[in-house]
């Protein structure tokens, strides 16, 4: 990588105000380490030393003759010492150019220069000692660089001044005589300046010899003169002098001493600082191209204080003479700089500049050097891998580029960083092509400024990547840092925005640190300073700022002010004349005191023409002989009066005075003593009593606030105090600058992932504002951040380092040296993420389209062009066309047809070819860049126009779209034909419409090129165009516009005519569809309006106002406004001849205005009877007034009329206690405020007086009555949270005696409590409100003292609403839906506090309504609402919506009945349907079999019964739990599969048992038991029934048990068992006998017996009659019908 140059490596910037010790232990240790490297200019300084000796050993004696031989001596000693330290000198500089140095002169070897020369040697002397003082000082300045000069500290006291004395010239033997001079040598103490380097010292001791000239000329002092023998012969010339001579001669070297003491003494004191001034150029070099093999020479002339050093650069790498010997020739003689370059070649071709540097600065100045090869003599390596094809640049013949591609890669992005952190920036450039040796121009710049290396900012450049460093970032390093990348005439910038916070406060809650503190006005006496407020103030407001100082050269600093000021801006006094200071400032709040700020540039406490002489002093001492006469010195003159005496700046805390030094003032110089009294009075003050003012500007302490004071000046000098100057205007002690208001209308838009664009209005009546704060808060966060810590001028800005996907809300304030204004309110909310386009808030426009040629000439055509569809987001700033030929078919190269960008869609491409086909393309540009060019344009041939018709008119467009009209625009066309154009006809057509539809919108030709087409059908897409006419006939029709469809867009706004209060009539336009960069354009009959005089615009964030000034018949037409960069946002508003009477009737009653009533004078009666007269105005000021007439007199306040007028609410009202006959008449209120006025009357005469009066009457009465229990509000109704409706009244004026009856439709309701009163309400409860409660309610309230009643009607509407309400509750109460499973399929269902049938209950599945059907049905059951699903299936996956209506609102509640949900209900409902399948289809036995039966011996036992079973069951018997079938006595029979028989031809006791019927199948199995009893023969009946003698029903016993349940029992079934019949007939029943039936009486008690135990069922059972049949047959079940086809 490339050395640095020295100034860029060892810069040394001192700051004393931060606070990093680390900082500062290194640059101690880094000077300790540096002395040792100064050996060289030690040894080379001791023989100045020792030479120095001679001095002081001579000087012992004094300035007597006798030591002349001493001072000859010395002298030669100096001279060869001289040498010694130049040759010391150089040395030193070669060896120690890039390190800091420490050397101790003494005292006395700096006053050896005023003893260097003797008499003898006379001018030679002096010639020889400047020549080595010259060598030495040369030497010293280069060797200085970058060090700290030590010099001893001694202090001198000043003697007095002499009065000046008159001039003269002296004798020619004097003038003869061999006179010397004192070479003014710096002395001080120890140097540690801040803010400066060392290279600064020597010319810091120079430019002390300007101050003491000036201090000579202006006290009469002259130079002393020392004369020294050096010969025997001139000691006899001399002995012949007289005493008066002699003396005279012996008196100027004491005054000469005295003045020397003085002038080192003050050049101690003195810093130079901003008395010098940066390098200047006054001759440039100037740019050459030579041919190969030529010798070229730069030269420049460079002049600057101190002398700047003069680098010369190559594309910015330093040239090495010495490692090109004989190549360059630099050279530097008397201010002329050059260099030359011999036997140039081609690699010479670049950029050459000269730097000049000295403390105060660097600036350069360029050139450029380009070498020309002959033809034949390209160096092939530039054409290298290139393609030949054409490009915006080409290689020439010669060998330089005409134009580069500068790109970047590796850009840095938006940086954060905290103060003390370092920084660093970096891109890498990329250059086609890339010229060897060809080197660009690379340039920093901050906010548009361009950045100096410094100590704070270093610059790279690797040769193919730049960098910047912050070293140590502070807040006013903030801003948009823009790298240029320059080759000769073309460049290219990258910028990126740096942010910088404040480093953590020392103490929790203290503010940021101030920024920016400048010097804004500095001389003898004062410097302003001023600084910019912090934008964190750590959570409690700032109270105000410590102003600190510190001399330069000191690290003590002083604190300037003792109570915290406000005002940002703030004079220091008690400053020493001549010395530099730098500053700092300290903000401070409840919490503590912020961290200091960066310090300032070091100031000089010198008038600002002191300053100015001293830029023009020349680099060397002043050397210049003052000869002076023993004339007496003339009288002084007493000084006049200052002039132009005026107050330049007004605060709280102080007040700055500026005048002009009076006209007459003599030859000396004038001081000033301020003047004050308090304004009214001649009490005058003298402000500034101990010490003069020496500068023509004060600042003024010590003032009562919101006092006015008046000011004076006397000037005074030794003759003197002059006469004071005219007194200052009344001055009252208070800002002038106000703090800003709150800017407004903050909008904020997107910008990229993590940025946001904010934009806000200026604040109004905002004076010197600094800039802007913003913060963002995340919303509903409350917490807020700063977005910038250094204020940003303009009123738009980018936030960075937002989160993505946040939202984001945004805060503006206004800053200015008084203060911060308030915050403005707060930006929508904005949600952080990439606007379209991506992260680039701006893209290049799409391609232009609809190339046309509007005319054709010989040598030139005009072409059109449509706007890009894609204008990038923001306008289209020009376009750029291109041509190329086209020869048989074949097209040619592009070229450019203009360099500057046309911002109209027409260019006119001259010298063409005539009769030559050509092709166009047009490329648009806006800020983001160029555009993709157009698809090329169908061949055109340049020819000569001959057509008598007008050619095609052009730029058609369409504007204020709405869904029924549009407004057409276009542009007359560029050939009119051979006649002018008389009108335009427009064609439209639907856009989809074949081209036989077209359709003139117009009959007549329009003269005008605007038109408004109305008729459209909304929704339906057009498109139009527009064809000329003159006499010849109608010309080509423009090109067809883009289709437009008749919509009126959302958020579309119209043009609203507005009248303020003073009478000005405007037209206002808003639009909230902006971007940053929208703009509004009025135009009156579509023309834009340029600087109208009689029109004014006004345009604020998104509202424009164009006002009239004068509104009459020139302004009549229709005025329109358009917004750039919107989606079409315009309106118009046509004023003719109507409207503008209308509103200039409107205007002229705003300018002389009425009070505006909002309601005339009315009566009212009062409660007590009495009668009240008002009127309500709009609005009153505190100064309206109000009369009060009646019949034409006035009338007063006072015992019959109470009158009031309250100015908050514009209320005029008079109360009258009663009104009596002599009171009929006419009322009027008259009212006055400022101008406006106005008045009402009323009139009470007759009938209406009468009704009046009788209205009264009847009040005062009833105020009477209500003396009694009454009802204060009357009965009402609400619904409890329990909806319940409570019937409710509000009562006063009752005791304990009063009694409360509620009435029904005239029947009294009984209420079990009796009301206290104690709250005042009355109240009757009525739970479960349903139809049945509707009537009329009645509440009578009585007592001894009267009664009163209430009445509410629930009827018909009033029943309605109090039932709405009572569903709304009961909607309210509704719980979660819920999901079921069942046997049949799944259930939803939610619970309501009780249900009614006013409720109406829907149900929606994935928002369509359901239609309910057998499969899917709703219900109530209880307080249940439900939606059975039978049998679902995936389609009936979904959202389920159960919706209320109470009437008014549809309450909803929502359940997902799918994924995890349903596959779970949807298992459960298989499970419970499998079951119910298998105990319906189960084997059972249905009926028939009893559970005991008793029959004689020998008779025939038959018993039957049902079984069923899918399938059919198998049927087995069982005898005491023993295996039976069927034998001879014994017949057991199963037919069809369902009857089941039991026959014994004739029973014995040995069939006594139980006997078991068992049925299986599949699905289960069951068994029956029936007891047969058999009794020994005693008599014998044909049957026997079993029953008991009661002929009771007892439950039949069955087990039955499914085949799911068989390994489970115990378990309840899920379907009880149903008994149906149970029959017993004898052997030989008769098959038509009847059985008698019996019916279950009860089914639930059967269901509740089956589940006794498990497989067990109840049957009825007979207790069996001797003479009875034993056939028994049940009811047959409602089901059985069905058996066989399961559900």
């Amino acid at each position: 990588m490339m050395s640095l140059p020295f100034y860029q490596r060892h810069h040394e910037h001192y700051d004393r105000a931060y606070r990093h010790k680390a900082l500062s232990s290194t640059v101690s240790q880094y000077q300790k380490e540096t002395k040792s490297k100064s050996a060289v200019y030690a040894q080379g300084s001791a023989a100045y030393a020792r030479g120095s000796a001679a001095y002081r050993h001579s000087s012992a004696a004094g300035f007597s003759l006798d030591s002349s031989a001493a001072y000859s001596h010395g002298s030669s000693a100096y001279d060869l010492e001289s040498a010694a330290y130049s040759y010391g000198s150089a040395a030193y500089d070669r060896s120690a150019a890039q390190s800091k140095r420490s050397a101790a002169y003494s005292l006395d070897s700096e006053s050896l220069s005023t003893s260097s020369a003797a008499y003898s040697h006379a001018s030679e002397s002096i010639n020889k000692l400047a020549a080595a003082y010259r060598l030495g000082s040369e030497a010293y300045s280069v060797g200085l660089k970058n060090s700290n000069l030590m010099i001893e500290d001694q202090s001198y006291k000043m003697s007095p001044k002499a009065k000046r004395a008159k001039q003269s010239l002296i004798s020619e033997d004097k003038e003869n005589e061999a006179l010397d001079y004192s070479v003014p040598i710096f002395t001080g103490r120890e140097v540690n300046i801040s803010g400066i380097t060392d290279t600064e010292e020597e010319r810091i001791k120079e430019s002390a010899a300007y101050v003491a000239k000036r201090n000579l000329f202006a006290t009469g002092e002259g130079v002393s003169v020392s004369k020294v023998a050096k010969t025997t012969s001139e000691e006899k010339h001399h002995e012949k002098k007289s005493r008066k001579v002699a003396i005279r001669e012996s008196a100027e070297h004491v005054a000469m001493r005295k003045t020397l003491e003085e002038t080192q003494a003050f050049h101690k004191k003195l810093n130079k600082d901003k008395l010098l001034h940066a390098p200047e150029f006054i001759i440039e070099p100037r740019s050459h191209t030579i041919w190969e093999k030529e010798n070229v020479r730069f030269n420049c002339s460079v002049a600057g204080w101190p002398e700047p050093r003069v680098t010369w650069y190559k594309n910015n790498v330093p040239i090495d003479v010495q490692a090109h010997p004989g190549k360059y020739i630099i050279q530097s003689r008397y201010g002329l700089h050059s260099l030359e370059i011999t036997e140039c070649d081609f690699d010479d071709t670049a950029q050459y500049h000269a730097s000049a540097l000295n403390v105060k600065g660097e600036v350069s100045v360029y050139a450029s050097l380009v070498v020309k090869r002959y033809k034949g003599e390209i160096d092939a390596s530039l054409l290298h891998g290139r393609n030949l094809s054409p490009s915006p640049f080409a290689v020439t013949p010669h060998g330089y580029a005409s134009r580069f591609e500068i790109s970047f890669v590796d850009k840095f992005d938006v940086a954060f960083g905290r103060e003390g952190e370092t920084m660093s920036l970096g891109c890498t450039v990329v250059i086609n092509p890339d010229i060897k040796r060809f080197k660009p121009d690379i340039e920093w710049y901050r906010n548009g400024v361009l950045i100096t290396p410094s100590k704070w900012v270093q610059m790279q450049w690797s040769g193919e990547r730049a960098s910047l460093t912050l070293t140590h970032a502070n807040k006013e390093d903030e801003g948009l840092y823009t790298l240029r990348v320059a080759m000769g005439e073309y460049y290219e910038e990258y910028s990126g925005y740096v942010f910088v916070r404040d480093a953590d406060a020392e103490i929790p809650g203290a503010p940021g640190a101030p920024l920016d503190v400048q010097c804004l006005d500095a001389n003898k006496d004062y410097v302003i300073v001023s600084w910019k407020q912090p934008a964190v103030d750590g959570g409690n407001p700032i109270l105000g700022y410590f102003i600190d100082r510190c001399e330069v050269g000191t690290s003590h600093w002083t604190q300037c002010n003792e109570n915290p000021v406000k005002f940002a801006r703030f004079p220091v006094t008690g400053l020493i004349e001549g010395r530099s200071y730098i500053f700092r400032v300290r903000a401070v709040n409840k919490a503590g005191v912020s961290l200091p700020s960066r310090v300032s540039e070091p100031v000089a406490a010198l008038d600002p023409a002191d300053r100015a002489r001293l830029r023009g002093h020349p680099s060397a001492p002043w050397t210049g002989q003052i000869i002076v006469t023993e004339e007496e010195p003339a009288e002084g003159v007493v000084p006049g009066p200052p002039t132009d005496l005026q107050v330049i700046e007004a605060t709280k805390n102080y007040v700055v005075l500026s005048w002009k030094p009076p006209g007459q003032r003599g030859h000396e110089g004038i001081m000033y003593f301020v003047e004050k009294c308090v304004a009214g009075t001649e009490d005058w003050q003298r402000v500034n009593t101990e010490i003069p003012v020496k500068s023509p500007r004060f600042a003024v302490f010590d003032l009562s606030e919101g006092k006015s004071y008046c000011f004076r000046v006397r000037c005074c000098n030794s003759a003197g105090i002059g006469e004071p100057s005219e007194a200052t205007e009344a001055t009252v002690v208070d800002d002038k600058l106000d703090i800003p208001k709150a800017p407004g209308r903050i909008m904020p838009t997107r910008n990229t992932d993590t940025s946001v664009v904010v934009t806000w209005t200026e604040p109004p009546d905002a004076k010197e504002l600094v800039g802007y704060y913003i913060e963002s808060s995340v919303e509903g966060s409350g917490r807020w951040e700063p977005c910038n810590n250094n204020p940003v001028k303009g009123t738009r800005f980018i936030c960075h380092g937002l989160s993505n996907g946040e939202k984001y809300i945004f805060r503006v304030r206004a800053v200015n040296a008084a203060g911060l204004s308030e915050f403005s309110q707060e930006s929508e909310p904005i949600e952080v993420k990439a606007a379209i386009g991506g992260e680039l808030l701006h893209a290049a426009p799409s391609p232009p389209y609809d190339i046309v040629v509007l005319e054709s000439v010989r040598d030139s055509m005009v072409l059109g062009w449509k706007q890009p569809e894609a204008i990038g987001g923001t306008e289209i700033t020009g376009y750029y066309v291109n041509y190329r030929e086209v020869v048989d078919g074949v097209p040619g190269k592009w070229k450019e047809a203009n360099i500057k960008a046309v911002t109209e869609r027409a260019y006119r491409i001259q010298n063409l070819k005539e009769n030559m086909v050509y092709q166009f393309q047009v490329a648009a540009a806006n800020l983001a860049g160029v555009g993709t060019p157009s698809k090329p344009s169908k061949p055109f041939k340049c020819e000569e126009w001959t057509i008598a018709v007008p050619g095609p008119p052009h730029d058609v467009k369409c504007t204020e779209v709405r869904k029924d009209s549009l407004v057409l625009l276009w542009k007359e066309p560029v050939y009119s034909g051979r006649s002018p154009i008389v009108g335009y006809y427009v064609d439209m057509k639907e856009s989809k419409a074949k081209e036989e539809h077209w359709r003139s919108v117009n009959e007549k030709p329009l003269q005008k090129k605007f038109l408004k087409i109305g008729g459209l059908t909304e929704g339906v897409s057009y498109v139009f165009r527009v064809r000329a006419t003159n006499q010849a006939g109608v010309g080509k029709p423009s090109d067809v516009t883009d289709a437009v469809t008749a919509e009126t867009r959302p958020g579309t706004k119209e043009v609203v005519v507005d009248v303020d209060d003073n009478g000005v009539i405007s037209l206002n336009f808003e639009c909230d569809q902006m971007s940053p960069d929208s703009k509004f354009i009025w135009s009156k009959n579509y023309e834009p309006i340029e600087d109208d005089p009689r029109l004014n615009i006004d345009t604020k964030g998104g509202k424009s106002k164009l006002s009239f000034k004068d509104l009459g018949e020139d302004d009549l037409g229709i005025y329109s406004c358009i917004v750039t960069d919107t989606d079409g946002a315009s309106s118009s508003y046509t004023i003719d001849e109507e409207e503008m009477k209308r509103l200039l009737a409107l205007s002229h009653e705003r300018q002389f205005p009425t009070v505006p009533l909002t309601s005339e004078l009315a009566v009212e009666i009062l409660e007590k009877g009495e009668v009240r007269f008002w009127l309500q105005a709009e609005k009153l000021s505190g100064n309206a007034k109000a009369n009060f007439v009646f019949n034409d007199k006035e009338i007063f306040n006072g015992e019959k009329y109470k009158m009031k007028v309250n100015h908050n609410t514009g209320l005029v009202e008079m109360i009258m206690d009663k009104l009596e006959e002599k009171d009929e008449g006419t009322y009027t209120f008259q009212l006055q405020d400022g101008k406006a006025t106005n008045q009402s009357s009323l009139v009470l005469i007759g009938d209406v007086f009468k009704k009046l009066r009788d209205e009264a009457d009847f009040q005062r009465k009833e105020w009477h009555r209500k003396q009694g229990p009454h009802f204060v509000d009357k009965l009402g109704w609400e619904v409890t949270d329990e909806c319940n409706v409570l019937l409710k009244c509000k009562v006063a004026n009752i005791k304990k005696e009063t009694h409360i009856v509620w009435y029904k439709d005239d029947r009294e309701i009984m209420v079990d409590e009796e009301h206290d009163f104690k709250d005042g309400v009355c109240t009757l409860l009525i739970s479960e409100f349903s139809k049945k409660d509707a009537g009329t309610y009645e509440v009578i309230l009585k007592d001894d003292r009267g009664k009163d009643s209430s009445e509410l009607k629930l009827k018909d509407t009033a029943f309605a609403d109090l039932m709405n309400e009572v569903c709304r509750r009961i909607a309210l109460s509704a719980t979660d839906l819920k999901i079921q499973s069942t046997a049949e399929g799944i259930r939803l269902y939610s619970y309501v506090t009780y249900y009614v049938e006013d409720l109406r209950v829907g149900w929606v599945h994935n928002d369509t309504q359901i239609k309910f059907t057998d499969r899917m049905r709703t219900g109530v059951t209880g307080e249940q609402i439900w939606l059975q699903i039978n049998e679902p299936t995936p389609q009936d996956k979904g959202r389920y919506i159960m919706e209320l209506f109470d009437g008014n609102t549809t309450h909803k509640k929502t359940v997902d009945l799918s994924g995890q949900a349903f596959d779970e209900a949807f298992a459960e409902f298989q499970r419970l349907k499998q079951a119910a399948i298998a105990e319906k289809n189960r084997a059972r036995v249905l009926g028939g079999l009893p559970d005991v039966v008793t029959i004689q011996e020998g008779k025939a036992l038959n018993l039957s019964c049902t079984v069923w079973g899918d399938p059919t069951p198998e049927v087995s018997w069982l005898k005491n739990e023993k295996s039976f079938v069927s034998d001879a006595n014994c017949t057991l029979k199963f037919e069809s599969g369902k009857n089941v028989s039991f026959s014994i031809s004739t029973v014995s006791t040995q069939d006594s048992g139980k006997y078991s019927i068992v049925v299986k199948n599949k699905y289960g199995t069951e068994t029956s038991d029936v007891t047969v009893i058999v009794m020994p023969v005693s008599g014998q009946t044909d049957t026997v029934q079993g029953h008991n003698q009661s002929n009771k029903t007892v439950s039949k016993k069955k087990k039955a048990m499914t085949a799911s349940k068989q390994k489970e029992e115990g378990k309840k079934d899920f379907i009880k068992p149903h008994i149906e019949e149970i029959t017993a007939t004898e052997e030989t029943p008769d098959p038509n006998e009847i059985p008698p039936v019996e019916t279950e009486k009860d089914t639930k008690s059967n269901q509740q017996a089956a589940k006794k135990t498990a497989g067990k069922a109840g049957v009825a059972e007979k207790v069996p009659q001797p003479t009875e049949s034993l056939d028994r047959q049940g009811k047959k079940p409602p089901e059985k019908a069905a058996l066989g086809k399961p559900h």
